[in-house]
């Protein structure tokens, strides 16, 4: 399992990203971040291609509030910059295959609906 990482990257980076893109917000002390990563990484190791990126979150950090992040961990799908499925504390595999899927989906369609995926 990968540590969360502090983000060098602004939000107009990752805008501009082509491709699915994976944001995976939290920190390496959250129970519930720790709790979901086996889901989280088992989903990802699923679909080879898309970036993954584990970004630490918290306080005063720019990049979370941007993409509306209140719980941990968050996980937000881009397609080509746009975010198109998210799905927060996953409390299994199945509920990040289908955030995953969803971007995967779309990935030539030109109507690019948000998809929000709860426990």
């Amino acid at each position: 399992m990968l540590p969360y990482a502090k983000s060098m990257l602004s939000r107009t980076d990752l805008d501009a990203m082509p491709g699915v893109t994976v944001l995976d917000f939290g920190t390496d002390a959250c129970g519930y971040c720790q709790a979901s990563a086996p889901h989280i990484d088992a989903a990802l190791a699923e679909a080879p291609g898309m970036l993954h990126m584990k970004i630490e979150d918290g306080p005063g950090r720019p990049l979370g509030r941007s993409f509306d992040v209140k719980l941990w961990p968050t996980v937000v799908v881009l397609q080509d910059g746009r975010e198109v499925a998210r799905v927060v504390r996953p409390a299994d595999v199945e509920a990040v295959r289908e955030a995953l899927a969803h971007g995967d989906r779309i990935a030539d369609e030109s109507e690019r609906p948000l998809q929000t995926i709860s426990p």
